[in-house]
């Protein structure tokens, strides 16, 4: 029986508030993204992890900031891309919230939040979010794999811990998707049941997969045999 929601670590050291578009054109590197965060041994806080119709939605952002160290920020869908269709200002707007719990809130320990911010054309954040000119924001050209080496450079950095290398990430990331199919059809599930499944299910089969395959994520692509 699959879980309901994201089984989260307790530790404010460990989450990352995860600010994202959610259309499905996104979504190769919305799993891309997870995965990557999981396997650098953190633990993604989004809200899709659970769904409740009855939730505000601010206060579910509001306690998924507080409770999470990092936070990675995705601005690669402020821009409308047709006539008559409003920019996305969600992002702008949670990263707003991430950067004044940093700089306001009476409790030290946010004085340490670190975030990563992501676009998808180099300098275009500039255009829409001038506010954010001379930040160090990281551009993945809507290429998963060039999302992976950001995700997993900027852990390295905040960190100083050595990281599994990205191409390893990418490889098992695939392996991943390979093994979930498989297993899926062998459940007579087809790949929609796949791409329709829910975060807090696709982030659990994650997790349990990483765990099954090793015990220290460097190890991963050794014991694949690789």
């Amino acid at each position: 029986m699959a879980k309901e929601k994201i089984e989260t670590m307790d530790s404010f050291e460990k989450n990352v508030f995860v600010n994202c578009p959610f259309d499905n054109e996104y979504n190769s590197l919305l799993k891309t993204l997870l995965f990557t965060i999981l396997y650098c041994g953190y633990n993604p806080r989004i809200a899709l992890e659970r769904l409740d119709s009855g939730e505000v939605r601010l206060m579910k952002i509001k306690e998924l900031i507080d409770e999470s160290k990092f936070s990675i920020h995705d601005l690669s869908r402020i821009k409308s891309s047709g006539k008559d269709e409003y920019y996305r200002l969600n992002m702008p707007f949670e990263i707003g919230l991430d950067l004044g719990c940093r700089l306001y809130n009476s409790d030290k320990k946010y004085r340490n939040k670190k975030s990563l911010i992501l676009e998808a054309e180099q300098y275009s954040y500039q255009k829409g979010l001038s506010d954010l000119s001379n930040s160090d924001v990281r551009c993945h050209k809507n290429e998963p794999e060039e999302l992976v080496y950001d995700i997993r450079n900027w852990f390295g950095d905040i960190s100083g811990n050595e990281m599994p290398g990205g191409s390893m990430i990418w490889d098992n990331y695939n392996y991943f998707l390979t093994d979930l199919f498989e297993t899926m059809k062998d459940k007579g599930l087809k790949q929609k049941d796949i791409d329709k499944m829910t975060i807090p299910e696709l982030v659990n089969k994650m997790k349990d997969w990483i765990e099954t395959k090793t015990t220290k994520p460097n190890n991963v692509y050794k014991a694949l045999g690789e």
